[in-house]
This record gives C-alpha cells, sequence and structure tokens, in this order.
C-alpha cells in the first residue's frame, strides 16, 4: 500500500488479505467460535496476559444501532479480542451501558478483562462513579479501574488531595476493583510526575510513529514505566480524534498498517484501537494475527521517514490543544461552563 491510502482503502486490503490466512467470516464467528485467537501480552506485573488489542469503548458507543454494536462485541470475544476498554463519561454512560448489555448475555463478562475509567478527583465523586460504571457495566468487580485524562498540570495533586485516590483503594479493598493505573494524552511530563506517587498497576498514553518527534511518550515515559514494572497501554495509534480531525493516516504519513505494526513494535502491554463496525473489526483482527513485529532497524527507518511532518505536532494536536479534552474534565477544570 501507498502512503496516500485512506482507512477505507485499507480496509479493502485488509479484507482480501484476511480471507488468503483464512480469517474467519466474522458474521458467523458467534457459532464458530475462535479458531486462531488473538497473540496475548502481559499486562504489567498484575500476573494478567490480556489480547494485544483492546476494544475501544468511546467507538463501540458511537454505534447507532445497539444491537449491531452488541453483535460487534461478541464476535470481538469469540475472536479472541477479550480486553475491552471503556470510561465513566463516554456517550455519557451509554457506552457502559451497551458494553453492559453485550457482557451479561451468555455469561461473557467473565471472558473479558474489563478495564473502565473515573473522571472524579475527589472522594464522593470517585465512588458515584464507581457504582455509576458498574451498575451500568452489570458487573459485581473491574478488572482495572483507570484515573481518566490526567491532562493538567494540577490533576495529580488533585487525584491525592482531593481524595479519588483514598476512595480507588478503599473500593480496591472492598473488591469492587482489582487494578489500578491512569491515563492521559497531554504531555509526558505529567506521567512522570504522576508515576512516582503510586506503585500503579498501568498507565495508558498515546503510542504511535509521530510520537517520536513531539512531546514523546515512548521515549520518556515507557523506559520508566517499565522500569517500575508497570503495564503499558497504547492508544491513538492512528492520530486519534473524532471524524478524522488527528488522523495521520490522512495526512499522508504512513499507511494504516504501519502505524499499527509501529505501536505494537513497541513495550506495550496492549492497544485500544477504535472499533464501531464489523469492518473495522474485521481490519484489526487480520492486523493482529499477522502482526510481523518490526525490529530496531524496520522502527527507526520509520520514524526517519515520518520526522518532518511529525516533529511540529500537527497530527497530534491532543497534545498541544483542549479540542481532544473531554468536556466533563474541561468542566472540571473552569475551561467550559
Amino acid at each position: 500500500m501507498g502512503p496516500n491510502e485512506t482507512r477505507r482503502d485499507f480496509l479493502q486490503t485488509t479484507a482480501a488479505a484476511g480471507a488468503a490466512i483464512g480469517l474467519t467470516d466474522l458474521a458467523d464467528a458467534q457459532d464458530t467460535g475462535t479458531r486462531t485467537g488473538i497473540p496475548t501480552r502481559p499486562l504489567g506485573r498484575t500476573g494478567v496476559n490480556v489480547s494485544m488489542i483492546c476494544l475501544g469503548g468511546w467507538h463501540i458507543g458511537s454505534v447507532q444501532n445497539r444491537d449491531e454494536a452488541v453483535r460487534i462485541m461478541h464476535t470481538a470475544i469469540d475472536e479472541g479480542v477479550t480486553f475491552f476498554d471503556n470510561a465513566w463519561d463516554y456517550h455519557d454512560g451509554g457506552a457502559e451501558e451497551i458494553m453492559g448489555r453485550a457482557l451479561a448475555m451468555g455469561n461473557r463478562r467473565r471472558r473479558v478483562f474489563l478495564m473502565t475509567k473515573n473522571c472524579a478527583r475527589d472522594a464522593a465523586g470517585t465512588r458515584q462513579h464507581l457504582e455509576d460504571s458498574l451498575r451500568r457495566l452489570q458487573t459485581d468487580v473491574i478488572d482495572l479501574w483507570q484515573f481518566h485524562e490526567i491532562n493538567y498540570d494540577n490533576d495529580p495533586d488533585w487525584i491525592f488531595e482531593r481524595g479519588a485516590m483514598r476512595a480507588a483503594l478503599e473500593a480496591q479493598r472492598a473488591g469492587k476493583i482489582r487494578f489500578i493505573g491512569f491515563t492521559g494524552h497531554k504531555s509526558p511530563d505529567i506521567h512522570l510526575s504522576m508515576l512516582p506517587r503510586h506503585q500503579w498497576d498501568t498507565v495508558q498514553m498515546p503510542v504511535n510513529v509521530c510520537d517520536m518527534h513531539y512531546r514523546s511518550f515512548i521515549r520518556r515515559v515507557i523506559p520508566e514505566a517499565a522500569r517500575r514494572e508497570v503495564g503499558v497501554i497504547g492508544m491513538k495509534s492512528l492520530g486519534g480524534g473524532a471524524n478524522g480531525r488527528g488522523n495521520f493516516i490522512a495526512g499522508n504519513v504512513c499507511t494504516a498498517e504501519e502505524a499499527r505494526n509501529f505501536a505494537l513494535s513497541q513495550p506495550i502491554a496492549s492497544l485500544v484501537v477504535g472499533i464501531d463496525s464489523m469492518d473495522n473489526l474485521r481490519q484489526d483482527i487480520a492486523m493482529a494475527r499477522r502482526y510481523p513485529g518490526l525490529n530496531a532497524m524496520q522502527l527507526t527507518q520509520l520514524a526517519e521517514r515520518v520526522r518532518a511532518q511529525a516533529s511540529d505536532g500537527r497530527h497530534e494536536r491532543f497534545k498541544s490543544t483542549q479540542s481532544f479534552d473531554g468536556p466533563y474534565h474541561q468542566r472540571q477544570h473552569g475551561f467550559i461552563e
């Protein structure tokens, strides 16, 4: 594929390649079950292995046909995508509700490592967000609960000073959550401020080829997380952003498959991918099953190839603007009413 191909072109190419390597007919996967599965990786020091790709909660919550969203999730589980992402604020709780509905069917909850995120910074809000998430997801326990969008310089202080961390630890002792982590897409400095404050189980961050040249999480945060044995979860491997904003594939930087392979070749446990259709699921399953792993020379060559377009941050505006910050968090910090 040439660098000018769009995600749609890539989907068509992937579908053909998937057929060539014997990819299950995903429409019938509920009946046939997993044939080849998805490779798994250890999640830091948790003792848990998770599928190397993780179904993103925001995108599955954007599927207008709720029955189709359920069918996508059921198919993903049957095909081996058993790590599911979500957050309290995605689609005003709608993403958690539809995921809870899907997992409640056929006792599928036991087959999934379930992650969702807390948006509050105080103790009372944290407790409320957890109870909301447990109810919506129709479960008694969240496998991984992460503090969402640690994007502002004072967020690390707020988490501890306002009681959110205390409430999270209480919930963990009560058996309502198993592991605790945090996420953010703004600044490596904020992540590096957060890491020493607790023995985190996980940390989630942008992991993509453009990141190598602009406010890099790969260069600065991943080595520190590895030193602390914190499981790294990647996101925004295609640049991120709703409606294609910030998607550097559309900016002709590299192909989608190159971008995915680059991210998966980093020392991460899993990569959150946006899946909002059966075609997207087909693409990402095929990609994961044939993922070759890039060696050091290939990684360097690809990173150098994108340097000219990557080094000014044009394809990672989530690091330099508030346009990609969730409205709940913007209100929390007084940027919007």
